[in-house]
């Protein structure tokens, strides 16, 4: 199971009240909300092994140099000020009870995400995230996502991924290029929808053969070319598969101990430690 930990943090700090609070005053609502929901996955879906991805900037510049539009409307407020002191507290939590939680400098969660995949390929894969991005990763039958709606965690496989859009997993990032993508701040193709940007893409096997078609116009085709780097996600990163379990848990009963109590998750800590000591 590999997690997409900003996607997860971020739902956990919205759908928490923020009266949740450490002994000395402190909110600790993005912690708990995260603590469990990861305690809760891993009951459900006992993964033989566990990492968790982070968004070391979440606004990639050569990212931004490609498409400057990109995420532009979220740097008015990137992170509530009330999350950012929760992530240091996240990632002490998960180094003490034993849970990798790996970040690369200049990309987001999901490049780290894809690398893992691509060199876990041969197994199968579940991977937690509220970002479509990854959809693109999608193979039958090993790489599917959990995917976080009202009703709980769509599983979309292949061919959910067709149902939804009309293109087979492997071919998202060619749709959402064409089709645009407002909360990553793709404009898409001038005149495409949904629908045609379905049909171009079984049309013409994708952005590389719709461009060899001549189809389009030199800005067109630049624009295109531009917006396919940023929206698929990085599979080459410097970063390698981590371990995902441990013989115990938690690695550093401790410190496991102290943070616990310190934060006032004593309950949540515990309730991810049981969920790792089931059997998988």
């Amino acid at each position: 199971m590999l997690v997409d930990g900003s996607s997860l943090i971020f739902r956990a700090y919205f759908g928490v009240p923020q009266t949740v609070r450490a002994p000395d005053g402190r909110p600790v609502n993005a912690v708990r909300g995260f603590l469990d929901n990861l305690a809760r996955l891993l009951t459900e879906r006992r993964p033989r092994h566990l990492a968790v991805a982070s968004d070391e900037e979440w606004r990639p510049q050569w990212r931004v140099d490609l498409i400057p539009s990109y995420k532009a409307h979220r740097t008015a407020e990137p992170v509530p000020p009330g999350l950012i002191p929760q992530f240091p507290v996240i990632h002490e939590i998960l180094a003490a009870v034993g849970v990798d939680f790996v970040g690369v400098p200049d990309h987001e969660a999901e490049d780290v995400i894809a690398t893992w995949t691509t060199r876990a390929a041969g197994t199968n894969v579940e991977i937690v995230s509220g970002d479509r991005d990854l959809f693109a990763l999608v193979r039958d039958p090993d790489i599917r996502v959990l995917y976080p709606e009202k009703g709980g965690l769509a599983v979309v496989d292949e061919a959910e991924v067709q149902r939804r859009y009309g293109v087979p997993g492997h071919l998202y990032a060619d749709f959402a290029v064409l089709r645009g993508d407002p909360s990553d701040g793709l404009t898409g193709m001038a005149g495409v929808g949904p629908k045609k940007a379905a049909e171009l893409v079984r049309k013409y096997g994708g952005i590389r053969g719709l461009i060899e078609s001549g189809r389009v116009s030199d800005d067109v085709r630049g624009y295109l070319e531009r917006a396919y780097r940023v929206v698929a996600p990085v599979t080459d990163l410097p970063v390698e598969l981590p371990a995902g379990c441990r013989s115990t848990y938690p690695v550093d009963p401790r410190a496991s101990s102290e943070l616990a109590e310190r934060h006032g998750l004593v309950s949540s800590v515990g309730r991810l430690v049981t969920a790792l000591r089931l059997p998988r």
